[in-house]
């Protein structure tokens, strides 16, 4: 898969373990050309739908989880197409001296017209995940520019950059 960017902070030494955590994300328009994302209603930013890849799962597997529990979408596994990737490395914030290193897969999908219930992670379940249908510009303004009470500046930066992405690379 063609990787758009790289967000690397530098910010450790190359001695340090890496914790690696790759994700599959989906990118989905509706009829209107919206673009489905999660809104954390909590922190106030926006991401997409999609998560962790488990052990023995495939990228599309994973995919199509993470979609349906976070957004009660339905994934049509025909549909799905690569888009790119972006390497995020960092000092993780969890575990004292190591190297967070996350590869996240973007897939441009369809989804069923029907909505099932989210399923949703303790975590996810406090952050008030919501399913929002938002022009991408929408969702840069809010990313950039809402009170996300320090929470990770990376990951909501990231997603802002690959909508800018979409929005420059693919007509909508």
């Amino acid at each position: 898969m063609k990787r758009l960017f790289i967000m690397d902070s530098k910010n450790y030494t190359d001695d340090m373990p890496h914790h690696v955590r790759p994700s599959a994300r989906g990118i989905i328009f509706n009829a209107d050309n919206k673009i489905a994302m999660v809104h954390s209603l909590k922190y106030d930013y926006y991401k997409f739908p999609g998560g962790g890849i488990r052990s023995g799962e495939d990228n599309v597997q994973a995919l199509i989880r993470e979609v349906s529990e976070e957004t009660g979408l339905t994934v049509i596994p025909e549909s799905v197409q690569e888009f790119g990737s972006v390497l995020r490395i960092q000092l993780s914030q969890y575990e004292e001296n190591t190297v967070f290193e996350q590869e996240n897969f973007y897939y441009t999908c369809k989804v069923d017209s029907s909505l099932d219930s989210q399923h949703l992670d303790d975590y996810e379940l406090d952050e008030g995940f919501t399913l929002e249908y938002v022009v991408p510009e929408h969702a840069i303004l809010v990313n950039r520019t809402h009170d996300h009470q320090d929470y990770d500046a990376k990951l909501i930066e990231r997603e802002a950059l690959v909508l800018e992405y979409i929005i420059n690379k693919v007509k909508i």
